[in-house]
């Protein structure tokens, strides 16, 4: 996981090379980028925190510390006196239990906020009744008594505006202003000037008690429809949570035909490895297991995207969370808790939420000074308009203001409607307030994990495991993509083809040359898990041949194995720089079969008994069924595909061939050592590449790659390794995980945009650079009901990434 490097220290480079562990926090409280860089710097101030990381939209903290020298009580109960309610993450058992699981605290939080809406909702109608007669509307006298105003400006700052007016307290009190601060400043001044107006009525102010009426409803407005928003982008990711089954149903032995199928159930993170489960119709699988009796169909959706069900019998494999739909089946657990397939993809998808876009690192340095910043120019902006504005421009106090604006200014005078006169004043200080609440830290800080948020949950529903921020913003910068070839762009299930016998190698008379050649292989593969191995063996079983049996075994990883079999022969089997490594001469006559078999798509094994090569054995692999228009989808989408083996150069050029690869994009004979360097070759010469491969002889080069693409083959090292894992298997996958990729950065940079742009142009008009010119002023009601609708355009415009799901493009 990529992390925020904390504050520089003397501490950091002594503690760099020791062991490191992970700790998650759950912190309440945050309401804006403000606050995740104030959360940021106090956890930093442990000196044994190496790196922290902290998300405005989960209110998660994943903190890497010394291991074992970090408390994570303490550093909640520290967080916690610095203002952020924080609880630690344990893990119960074996299976993590996430805080943002739990459905009833997000519903009660929501219900809460709604409360707190309707209560201001109520006041600000009952504020806005009482200019209905300006407006040619009938309406009762008492809704025009200043003093009703101030009760309901007053009830509004005591009921739903109190929880923000003492969080915003909070904040400046430890040094450490948040939006809150802000919105409550902007409010206690309006109220406190229209106070003193009523007061004093001797100094002409006007009373604009409304505008804390309106300043509030319209923030809680915006905050609630956040909430919702930032509820319905994690949506995804709870769907997933839900999937953890919570009981399993314990069994004996079930091949042990003496022992019955009593039953007794247990918590499912309580279950051990090896243990006997019995599943019935309708029930979640609880552990990854083996299915050892009966057979089923197996709903695996929400695991790797794929609608279709899967049919399951003795000997297959099944996933935790998955369904099991129509027989009732046994099986041994094989993975447990945070072991299974389905708790390391909650795993990785919420430590992708975490993980920020570099691109997000200016809106979090502009967003540690934010508040400082806005601050500052509201009080330049009273200052300049007090002391230098009004005496400038003396008629921008008298002339017609074209208002943005949600209500009258005066209540003195309900049923006159005459030009607004400001005193210098009062002018000054409307401003600097409109400049207090038009600014929005909120928007900046919720532009990169509301897109993450969302681009990952939607990559989770469709089997696709998107690794973070970070990944989104190199996956936008590629342009070369290289495949593996066997497994990757063929299936991967070789068979032998052809055995070819150049020299007479048995004597006896119930067996041929030629299936004593291939006893002789399998033999000596029967040490080696490679495809190739396999393929040679099965070959030898379905011809019903006695195993000989071999010792002596060794294996050179992309050239070949020896082995001694029966007790005397010593066999080599491999590639030719296998064989001319042990001296061994490849006449012309199996030269030319060699060619005639590569030049069709075959690989060739060379066969040598006692250094003397006696035969060839071909095998054959054929391509995946989306292979060719997958290619052909990405180039169409603008990149460079490449093919790379460790295969003959014949072989990948019937490959590339059927695939419309150029020869000049072939990187053929490369043995898995090497495809590392290759990969970091082509990035030498400034290309930025993406690795996709099986996830097992690739994992060096998936590391390398600027992006590393792992199918489902070999999950736990693709896991491990690949930024982006395809759990369904597909390779046409590859292409729509790069899409969503894309789609989700695209989300990111738009949202930043706006973000930028709308400080960028608010905080200015709200400072009144219009008003000289164009008599044009932004009141402190309308500057937020801008901020709250800066915040939930951000939130919307991510949301609108799940239409991705439904327009799959079809390849």
């Amino acid at each position: 996981m990529q992390l925020v490097p904390k504050t520089e220290s003397p501490h950091v480079n002594s503690i760099a090379n020791q062991p490191t562990e992970t700790i998650t926090l759950d912190i309440q409280g945050m309401k804006c980028a403000g606050c995740v860089k104030v959360v940021e710097r106090q956890l930093a101030k442990n000196e044994n925190v190496v790196s922290t990381c902290v998300n405005l939209v989960t209110e998660v903290a994943v903190v890497e510390c010394t291991a074992g020298a970090v408390d994570a009580a303490a550093l909640a109960e520290d967080l916690t006196a610095a203002g952020f309610p924080t609880q630690p993450r344990y893990a119960q058992g074996e299976v993590t239990q996430f805080r943002s699981a739990e459905p009833a605290e997000h519903r009660q939080e929501m219900q809460s906020a709604f409360r707190q809406l309707v209560v201001a909702g109520i006041l600000l109608v009952l504020s806005s009744l009482g200019h209905f007669s300006e407006w040619g509307l009938p309406a009762p006298s008492l809704l025009h008594n200043i003093w009703l105003h101030f009760g309901l400006a007053s009830a509004t700052l005591l009921g739903p505006g109190r929880p923000i007016l003492l969080d915003g307290w909070r904040g400046l009190r430890r040094n450490a202003p948040n939006m809150n601060t802000l919105v409550g400043l902007g409010t206690l001044t309006a109220y406190t000037a229209s106070l003193v107006a009523l007061v004093f009525p001797q100094l002409g102010w006007d009373c604009f008690f409304d505008e804390p009426v309106m300043l509030l409803g319209f923030i809680l407005l915006g905050r609630t429809l956040e909430q919702q928003a930032r509820g319905r982008a994690a949506s995804a990711f709870r769907e997933l949570l839900a999937l953890q089954p919570q009981v399993a149903r314990l069994i004996a032995d079930p091949t042990n035909t003496t022992s019955g199928y009593d039953s007794v159930e247990i918590p499912a993170d309580r279950v051990r490895v090896g243990e006997w489960l019995q599943v019935l119709p309708g029930e979640k699988i609880p552990v990854d297991g083996e299915i050892v009796a009966g057979k089923t169909t197996v709903d695996e959706s929400m695991l790797t995207g794929e609608a279709m069900p899967v049919t399951k019998h003795p000997g297959d494999t099944v996933a935790a969370g998955t369904i099991n739909q129509l027989g009732t089946i046994s099986l041994r657990a094989t993975r447990t808790g945070k072991d299974t397939t389905l708790a390391q993809i909650v795993a990785l998808v919420e430590a992708a939420q975490t993980r920020k876009a570099p691109i997000q690192k200016l809106a979090d340095t502009v967003a540690g000074y934010f508040t400082y910043g806005v601050l500052t120019a509201a009080v330049l902006t009273f200052v300049f308009w007090y002391f230098i504005g009004t005496h400038v421009w003396s008629d921008v106090v008298t002339q017609p203001h074209h208002l943005i604006h949600l209500g009258h200014n005066s209540l003195a005078q309900p049923h006159h409607v005459q030009t607004t006169i400001y005193s210098p004043l009062l002018l000054s200080l409307k401003l600097a307030i409109a400049v207090m609440v038009v600014a929005c830290p909120c928007a900046l800080g919720l532009a990169t994990p509301t897109a993450i948020l969302v681009g990952t949950g939607v990559g989770a529903e469709r089997g696709l495991l998107i690794k973070g921020g970070d990944v989104l913003q190199r996956v936008h910068q590629l342009d070369t993509i290289v495949f593996d070839k066997t497994g990757t762009l063929t299936t991967g299930i070789l068979h032998v083809s052809d055995c070819i016998v150049l020299k007479e190698i048995c004597h006896e008379e119930t067996i041929s040359d030629t299936q004593y050649l291939l006893q002789l292989a399998a033999a000596a593969e029967s040490g080696n898990a490679h495809p190739l191995a396999t393929a040679i063996q099965q070959a030898a079983q379905q011809q019903n041949l006695p195993s000989l049996e071999a010792q002596d075994f060794s294996i050179e990883p992309g050239l070949g194995v020896s082995a001694v079999v029966a007790g005397h022969a010593h066999v080599l089997l491999g590639n030719q720089e296998w064989l001319e490594q042990h001296s061994i001469t490849i006449d012309d006559t199996a030269q030319q079969h060699s060619q005639s078999l590569l030049s069709h798509g075959k690989s060739v094994i060379y066969v040598a008994v006692d250094k003397a090569l006696v035969g060839l054995i071909a095998l054959t692999d054929t391509l995946r069924a989306d292979a060719k228009t997958t290619v052909d989808s990405l180039r169409q989408i603008g990149l460079q595909v490449m093919l790379l083996t460790g295969d003959r150069q014949e072989v990948a050029e019937a490959t590339a061939r059927q695939l419309g690869i150029e020869a000049h994009h072939i990187l053929a004979g490369v043995r898995p050592s090497g495809k590392a360097v290759t990969i970091q070759q082509l990035q030498s010469q400034n290309h930025f590449v993406a690795m996709v491969g099986d996830g097992i002889n690739d994992a060096p080069a998936l590391s390398q790659a600027d992006v590393g693409i792992a199918l489902k083959t070999g999950t736990d090292v693709a896991m491990e390794t690949a930024e982006i894992v395809l759990m369904r298997d597909r390779l046409q996958d590859v292409v729509v995980a790069i899409e969503l990729s894309r789609a989700t950065f695209h989300k990111i940079r738009q949202n930043l945009f706006w973000a930028f742009a709308y400080n960028t142009l608010g905080i200015p008009i709200a400072a009144g650079v219009l008003l000289p010119k164009f008599g044009f002023v932004l009141s402190p009601a309308a500057a937020g009901a801008l901020m709250a609708f800066s915040s939930i355009s951000v939130v919307t415009n991510s949301l609108l990434l799940r239409r991705f799901a439904k327009q799959e493009r079809s390849i």
